[in-house]
């Protein structure tokens, strides 16, 4: 599942790189250089979505709404994030865990794009997470995951900026979910500007992990068992939206 705004370059990178996906969503926010058009021809077969552009966190929301497969891998769409990697992700959801999240301060992981004020802005965020929700990230505020398809409503995500990679990860804790990290590289990103703005989006991904902290444990009372095993000979063959 990938949201775009103006990434026609970048998917002339990327899309190519997916020829192992059965099933590719895109949740473009009204582009007007091409992004559409570049997936029609790399993708025929791609579900695209075109939306106002009100935000990463909406996108994503209507992308994982739209997904029909057994595992969702949420990529931007700059080029940043390595389909080369889907394995690593996939193989944690065959061990059993349902939600996971890739890290780019794990062994064998790395960024060539962080600024140091990213960095530094980052690691002080995920700490104070981690002492907030009792856990041991090591890198909250990135939005490589993988996810069973039947946790999407457990998390009952709401966020509509660049937060939702704060709330998918407060979320699935919250939701009582199996989580897993592992090691990912980031890239420069390769066309064009990023739309993050260091500190209003970490303003917002600072209010949301407070705010959601004193909200309580989600409660999915509601909604029917979904569990299914996934196998491996499912996953390889299915791979990921």
């Amino acid at each position: 599942m990938i949201p775009t705004l103006n990434e026609a370059d970048n998917l002339r990178w990327l899309l190519p790189r997916l020829t192992a996906v059965d099933e590719v969503v895109i949740v473009d926010g009204e582009s007007t250089d091409g992004t559409v058009e570049i997936t029609r021809l790399l993708r025929p077969d791609a579900v695209i979505i075109v939306e106002p552009p009100t935000g990463k966190g909406t996108a994503m929301r209507t992308g994982m709404a739209a997904a029909t497969s057994e595992v969702i891998i949420m990529l931007d769409a700059d080029g940043s994030m390595d389909p080369a990697e889907f394995d690593s992700f996939l193989s944690l959801l065959c061990r059993g865990f349902e939600f996971v999240k890739g890290s780019r301060y794990n062994c064998g992981g790395g960024s060539d794009d962080l600024t140091w004020l990213r960095d530094k802005g980052n690691l002080w965020l995920t700490r104070f997470a981690n002492l907030l929700y009792g856990q041991k990230w090591t890198d909250l505020c990135y939005g490589y995951v993988a996810m069973r398809r039947n946790v999407v409503e457990k998390l009952q995500l709401q966020s509509t900026g660049f937060e939702i990679e704060t709330e998918i990860c407060v979320n699935a804790v919250r939701a009582g979910l199996k989580v897993a990290e592992v090691a990912s590289h980031e890239s420069h990103r390769r066309f064009g500007e990023s739309n993050l703005n260091t500190f209003r989006d970490g303003w917002r991904v600072l209010k949301t992990m407070i705010r959601l902290r004193f909200a309580g444990k989600l409660d999915n009372s509601h909604l029917s068992p979904t569990f299914e095993p996934v196998s491996v000979g499912s996953l390889a063959a299915a791979r990921a939206k």
